[in-house]
């Protein structure tokens, strides 16, 4: 049984190492903003709840947050184990999740740290753009397409980026990260299930890495 939080800043690759480990391990992969979304569409009472706080433009609040993610580790899918991709983000999360846990005897066996470097990450997320019609992505210095202005996988011509791809903006997110999140790593460290690997690594490196660590949890 694994149970894992990946952390690191917007753009260091959480999202694309936790599908990995969610397909070699054989547990979901759990994003706050994915289970708000199907809770929403189920219309649960959990959902309703979140619907009225969205509807009137207001943040979903810890407290339901964590019933959410209580809710979803509950279902049959979790019982050997589950990634948290994106949570927690702040200390009282974290801690609020862990008195989740105990009231079911779980814990969190690992969380991962994805190291980054703030220069570099800031080069490798406003040099991203995507195909515009096949969503396939590239990178102005890192994977641009074999020919310019055409897509490797469907031929197409148009290519679009997130406008929040660009230098202020991803600063501004990764100040926020330090301010918030980072707080997490001496919290996990204390209780001794802190890892961290490479986030500027390559992609298969960085996986490579995180498999070396998920491998460590039996036999702690």
């Amino acid at each position: 049984m694994t149970r894992l939080i990946l952390l690191g800043p917007p753009g260091a690759g959480k999202g694309t190492q936790a599908k990995r480990l969610a397909s070699s391990l054989g547990v979901p992969q759990l994003s706050t903003g994915d289970m708000l979304r199907a809770e929403v569409a189920a219309g649960s009472p959990l959902g309703k709840k979140v619907k009225a706080v969205m509807d009137a433009g207001k943040l979903v609040s810890d407290d339901i947050l964590i019933d959410l993610i209580g809710h979803r580790i509950d279902q049959p899918d979790c019982r050997k184990g589950f990634i948290l991709d994106g949570f927690p983000r702040s200390l009282p999360q974290a801690e609020a999740l862990d008195r989740m846990l105990a009231d079911r005897k779980l814990k969190i066996d690992r969380v991962i740290e994805m190291a980054v470097q703030d220069d570099a990450l800031v080069e490798r997320i406003t040099g991203r753009f995507t195909c515009a019609k096949c969503g396939a992505g590239y990178h102005d210095k890192f994977q641009r397409p074999k020919r310019d202005g055409v897509c490797d996988q469907c031929g197409g011509a148009q290519f679009t980026r997130r406008a929040d791809d660009n230098e202020q903006a991803v600063r501004t997110r990764l100040a926020a990260y330090h301010a918030q999140t980072a707080p997490l790593l001496p919290y996990y460290r204390g209780r001794g299930v802190l890892a961290t690997v490479d986030g500027m690594a390559a992609i298969d490196d960085v996986t490579r890495q995180m498999s070396r660590v998920v491998a460590t949890v039996g036999a702690a």
